[in-house]
């Protein structure tokens, strides 16, 4: 496997496609008869596949996921996600290539999946046996091929099947990310895997079936758990696809939340600052030049010295012209954690003038009007 790594530091030339991609002339549209909708299991649809690949090329520009025209690698399975994933972006324009990579669980039919691969996308097949665990081969499949970018054919049914998997297993409806934190991509997240399957089909190519796929968490979700739960509403998935859609947030803001350690301030404009303090979260107002007299939540504060403002207490603030720190002066008033992030400070450049009702300064004057 390391041998295997190590070859695709420098990408070769793709083979040429084999017979399987002779087969690509697509008609114009997809009659797909019976389907697993995320709505419903009970009807037949047709998909205009000039307007599929238009649904993901807007998904990709709305994301910037990849450049135009730009360079991305597939990584190919031979099933119906990724196949119908690398057919699309060659349509679209973007330079592709394909790369396979071989756990080898299954034997013949595991070499079988990798000589599709090679024959129709002229995929670069590598070696990944060594994982257990859907964790560590997942973990491999992620390791090759970091020096580019990137592209997997999760769609929305995988999403369903996610947040399904989440809700159970940790008590949050945790999703697929559009862009992993390494930089993989996933143009299909918004189209289901029975568009995929019928996308397929009218290209005339006919995918791979992963026979291990029914022995995984995924396979138990998808052939037991989602059945039954459509009995109960016919929508069901669906309403487990917008779940995960409503708790998206902006990239800046999944950033600061990811983690408790440090600390760090993202601006959400109109005079408003989200500020994490490790495990602390608080939104405070952003320093207000103090004229004459400035009203911050419950305090009214004077002054007619120059320069001075009115901010939230931060981090490792402290008196000016002394050692003392702010959160100290908080302490021995036994003020509350609760109600530090919101005590005004008065300050000149970042120098703590006067903390109102607890450290007074001349010519300052502050007021708490409770009630």
């Amino acid at each position: 496997m390391a041998r295997a790594r190590a070859s695709l530091a420098r990408r070769p030339e793709a083979p040429a496609a084999g017979p399987a991609a002779a087969r690509l002339a697509a008609p114009a549209r997809l009659d797909a008869g019976p389907v697993r909708s995320l709505g419903t299991l009970r009807h037949t649809f047709a998909v205009d596949a000039a307007q599929l690949r238009e649904r993901v090329e807007r998904d990709i520009r709305e994301r910037d996921l990849i450049p135009p025209g730009g360079e991305v690698v597939c990584l190919v399975s031979g099933g119906p996600d990724s196949t119908c994933l690398w057919h699309v972006l060659r349509e679209l324009g973007y330079r592709v290539s394909a790369l396979h990579v071989n756990h080898g669980l299954r034997g013949e039919e595991s070499d079988a999946d990798a000589r599709f691969c090679r024959e129709a996308f002229g995929a670069e097949v590598v070696d990944g046996r060594g994982g257990k665990t859907e964790d560590e081969l997942r973990q491999i499949r992620y390791s090759f091929a970091t020096d580019r970018l990137r592209a997997t054919g999760h769609t929305a049914t995988d999403q369903v099947e996610t947040v399904l998997y989440r809700l159970v297993s940790s008590g949050t409806p945790g999703g697929i990310k559009w862009r992993r934190e390494d930089g993989v991509v996933r143009p299909l997240l918004r189209v289901r895997r029975d568009e995929t399957e019928a996308y397929c089909r009218a290209v005339g190519l006919t995918p791979r079936a992963d026979s291990s796929n029914r022995d995984t968490k995924r396979g138990l979700i998808r052939d037991e758990i989602l059945p039954l739960l459509r009995r109960l509403h016919p929508d069901a998935e669906g309403n487990l696809y917008r779940l995960a859609e409503s708790r998206r947030m902006p990239p800046p803001l999944a950033e600061l939340l990811e983690s408790a350690a440090g600390s760090r301030r993202l601006d959400l404009g109109s005079g408003r600052v989200l500020v994490r303090e490790y495990d602390q979260l608080w939104i405070e107002s952003t320093p207000v030049s103090l004229e004459g007299q400035v009203r911050w939540g419950r305090w009214r504060i004077e002054s007619e010295l120059p320069g001075l403002k009115v901010r939230a207490w931060r981090a490792g603030d402290r008196l000016a012209g002394r050692r003392k720190k702010i959160q100290d002066v908080f302490v021995d008033a036994k003020i509350p954690r609760s109600e530090r992030e919101a005590w005004p400070l008065v300050v000149r450049g970042d120098e703590v003038v006067a903390v109102p009702g607890l450290v007074e300064a001349p010519g300052v004057r502050a007021i708490r009007e409770d009630g």
